[in-house]
């Protein structure tokens, strides 16, 4: 006879993540925090460039890695969180064609504080009314660093995202393959342009991309994105910038011109195959996630991502 311990405890469970039986909606929408194994920190490998270690620092025991903009960050206060964030939005139903919204956060940042608190990426991913799930690894904790750790290892990316399917599932009640077969769209703000460009160097999901969007995060690596672009004229990419990634996007732009590829400078009617809009704009940098070209950007264009209505 099952305890009645147990029944109490099944029945909390089932209360703090409403289970969705195969091929129906959520009555409920779920935020929650997951520790990953396959999370882009701890890190004890080498700098992408093999250069060094990046734990490059040692002390009373301790081991650290020294930023070129943050100084020395300690592994045990910033390299250790294993948090990934996984939102399902109310009447998410996985039976429908469906997507997965994958979100790199930027410097300075956690993910319970400013991904789900200050920038709202989990409400503008509700109220964009995309059949979509949200998926959002902590970098750095609140540093300023936008080294990707992990997830500058080729394949470590898609082992990221087995074990998000699986995670998401346990969450929905769909199978986990459901999960491994949905499309993704690649969301980076700031300093997730870092893990973003090697993703895509490393091409870990193929093509379950649909496409990638940029929020004032080019700083960097702008021949990676204008290769993937160029070789992935199936998919969209959408960079929004202010100021200070300007130069960045304008690179990539060029780049892209010398091949012979335009882009528009308007913001797109439908996101689509092929679609390539560099979006200017006069926003801060530090709100840029909520007040860009429009206010909730990230509402905006995943309201034009046509084929997946919640």
């Amino acid at each position: 006879m099952v305890g009645r311990r147990a029944v109490v405890a099944a029945l909390l469970a089932t209360a703090a993540f409403p289970m969705a039986s195969q091929g129906a909606r959520l009555h409920k929408a779920i935020s929650t925090i997951v520790p990953f194994k396959a999370s882009p920190f701890p890190y004890r490998g080498k700098l992408p460039d093999g250069s060094g270690p990046f734990l490059d620092v040692t002390a009373n025991g301790r081991h650290g890695h020294t930023s070129p903009r943050g100084g020395i960050y300690w592994e045990d206060e910033t390299y250790s969180d294993r948090s990934t964030l996984l939102a399902i939005p109310r009447r998410f139903d996985p039976a429908r064609p469906a997507v997965i919204v994958v979100f790199f956060h930027g410097n300075g940042a956690t993910l319970q504080r400013d991904v789900v608190g200050r920038q709202r990426v989990v409400a503008q991913v509700e109220a964009s009314g995309l059949n979509a799930v949200l998926v959002a690894p902590q970098f750095a904790s609140n540093a300023l660093d936008s080294s990707a750790g992990n997830f500058w290892t080729p394949g470590y990316f898609a082992g990221f995202m087995a074990e998000a399917a699986q995670e998401l599932a346990k969450l929905t009640g769909a199978k986990a393959t459901t999960f491994e077969a949905m499309p993704v769209v690649l969301v980076a703000y700031s300093g997730g342009y870092n893990p973003a460009a090697f993703v895509l160097g490393n091409g870990d999901i193929g093509g379950r991309l649909l496409g990638v969007i940029l929020l004032d995060a080019v700083f960097d690596e702008a021949d990676i994105f204008a290769n993937w672009i160029t070789h992935h004229r199936k998919s969209f990419f959408v960079s929004a910038y202010g100021r200070s990634s300007a130069a960045g996007n304008a690179e990539i732009r060029q780049l892209l011109a010398s091949q012979g590829i335009n882009a528009s400078s308007d913001p797109p009617r439908r996101l689509e195959a092929g679609a390539i809009a560099f979006l200017a704009s006069d926003a801060a940098h530090d709100t840029f996630v909520t007040r860009a070209f429009v206010n909730n950007p990230l509402q905006w264009l995943l309201a034009r991502l046509h084929g997946f209505p919640r």
